[in-house]
């Protein structure tokens, strides 16, 4: 079975890198894949993806050693195992809010009898071989989102699955959940002070700590302070922030033509 990076990267002690595609798109999938991101989420939660979108977006990852992963639109284990059956090396679950949450999340991640995934990998099996549904409960990887009060009160609980990989913090619902606003990086207190608590439980259970981040210095601050996945940005996000620089050079650049006539 082909190798998640995921799972070896974590094993050396080392920081998984992680972008975002909301576009649904192969063709951008595939020259964001190729930029050397660790991994890929395709988006099928806030993205506007559909599932035939990214069946053919994690195809078009498969041209690189690129690791593609998933965040599905819910905790509902028909899409968890179709996605998985496209393809996908690891589910990121939104809002998992206590440990039948991870619990039912897990079971449908893994195949019997850790767990109660229907087999059939329909496109798995082409993109990590045919042994796959001997040794995907070993190579898939389950990620929690932790973004809720509730989550927060019911952390031990979920750390406690067994089976549950990484818990991956969101920083923007999290803290619309805490009564602040909704931000990445430079977040209220309450909200930085949740993020140490999580990060410090995630430690103490052997879970793996992961989280959403705004910019670059950011994830990197938030690699030495622990956590071992961050999210860097998105497809959109880094194409309005292209063009946004193209354009502010190009006006600031251009001399003015009279008033009505354009540039």
């Amino acid at each position: 079975m082909r190798e998640n990076r995921i799972r070896s990267i974590w094993k050396s002690g080392g920081a998984v890198v992680n972008g975002w595609l909301a576009i649904p798109s192969s063709f951008s999938a595939e020259v964001m894949a190729h930029q050397g991101w660790d991994t890929l989420t395709v988006d099928l939660q806030h993205g506007v993806t559909d599932y035939a979108s990214a069946v053919a977006m994690f195809t078009a990852i498969s041209t690189t050693p690129t690791i593609p992963i998933a965040r599905v639109p819910w905790l509902d284990p028909g899409i968890i195992m179709k996605t998985l059956d496209a393809g996908a090396y690891g589910i990121i679950c939104p809002m998992v809010n206590c440990r039948e949450d991870a619990e039912k999340f897990v079971r449908a991640c893994r195949y019997p009898p850790e767990g109660g995934r229907s087999l059939g990998p329909i496109r798995a099996t082409l993109y990590a071989g045919a042994d796959y549904p001997q040794k995907a409960n070993e190579t898939i990887v389950t990620l929690a989102m932790i973004e809720t009060r509730q989550a927060l009160d019911k952390l031990d609980e979920i750390l406690s699955v067994k089976g549950l990989d990484a818990v991956y913090i969101g920083p923007g619902d999290l803290s619309l959940s805490l009564g602040c606003a909704p931000t990445f990086d430079d977040v209220d207190k309450p909200v930085a002070e949740a993020i140490d608590m999580v990060l410090a439980k995630a430690n103490e259970h052997g879970v793996i700590p992961c989280i959403h981040n705004g910019t670059p210095e950011m994830a990197l601050k938030r690699i030495e302070r622990g956590f071992r996945l961050v999210t860097v940005g998105s497809d959109s996000r880094l194409m309005t922030a292209g063009a946004q620089q193209v354009m502010a050079t190009m006006r600031g650049g251009m001399k003015p033509t009279a008033a009505g006539s354009g540039y």
